[in-house]
Order: structure tokens, then C-alpha cells, then sequence
């Protein structure tokens, strides 16, 4: 999936391991759910959303499963947005533009997501 989208929304970002993470949500439907979640890297350069998943397999000792590393990387955005560091900012109503090229279904409803997409985002 390729995907370039651009919204108005609520925007959790934080630092994450080197990188600055952006976590915003979606609906699939007009129930308004937010059951999809969009989570892009923001860092200038060649950063992709590529180096999530890689991060979320070096987290652990034996090779992860799509659906563990899934789930990783959404702890990660639930716990920075539940969290307030100084360091997370919590932008309400921002405009930003995504560049997402990966959408990954999960086996079921984790953190109340049902899909994730990854890439970058871009936030204006």
C-alpha cells in the first residue's frame, strides 16, 4: 500500500530510540472510532517508516512476528500519548500530510486499532 493523505487531527509526538514519531488516528468508517492508527517518522532525511519495524524486531531476541512488532510499535504511541513527558508533545487539531507505505491488518483489535499504517508524515 501507497498512500499519500493528508488530514486534520489530534498528533502525539515523541522521540523514540534516535527518532521523533508522530501518532495520530483515523477512522475506517463515519462511526469516528479511530480504529486505524498512523504513525510516521518526522525527522528529515531518509528515515522511513521501514526503520519502526526494524526497531520493533531489535527489541527482541528471537524474530518477531508482523503481528508482535505491530504491536510494539503501538504500545509505544498509546504509552506517549497516556504519558506526558516533557519531551512528547500533544499538537490538537494540526494539519499534516502523510506519506504512509505500509498498512498492516491486525489478527485483532490491539489498543482499540484494527489497522496500522506506517511511514512518513509530514506536520504542518
Amino acid at each position: 500500500m501507497v498512500a499519500l493523505l493528508s488530514a486534520r487531527s489530534r498528533i502525539t509526538v515523541f522521540p523514540l530510540e534516535g527518532l521523533r514519531v508522530a501518532y495520530t488516528t483515523q477512522s475506517s468508517d463515519s462511526r469516528g472510532l479511530g480504529d486505524v492508527a498512523i504513525v510516521g517518522l518526522i525527522d528529515r532525511g531518509t528515515a522511513t517508516g521501514d526503520h519502526l519495524w526494524r526497531l520493533a524486531a531489535s527489541m527482541y531476541t528471537n524474530p518477531p512476528t508482523s503481528q508482535t512488532q505491530a504491536r510494539w510499535i503501538l504500545t509505544q504511541c498509546t504509552r506517549a500519548r497516556t504519558v506526558k513527558a516533557p519531551s512528547y508533545r500533544d499538537l490538537t487539531d494540526t494539519r499534516w500530510t502523510g506519506d504512509l507505505t505500509r498498512e498492516f491488518p491486525l489478527d485483532g483489535l490491539f489498543a482499540n486499532h484494527a489497522i496500522l499504517r506506517t511511514g512518513r508524515l509530514t506536520i504542518e
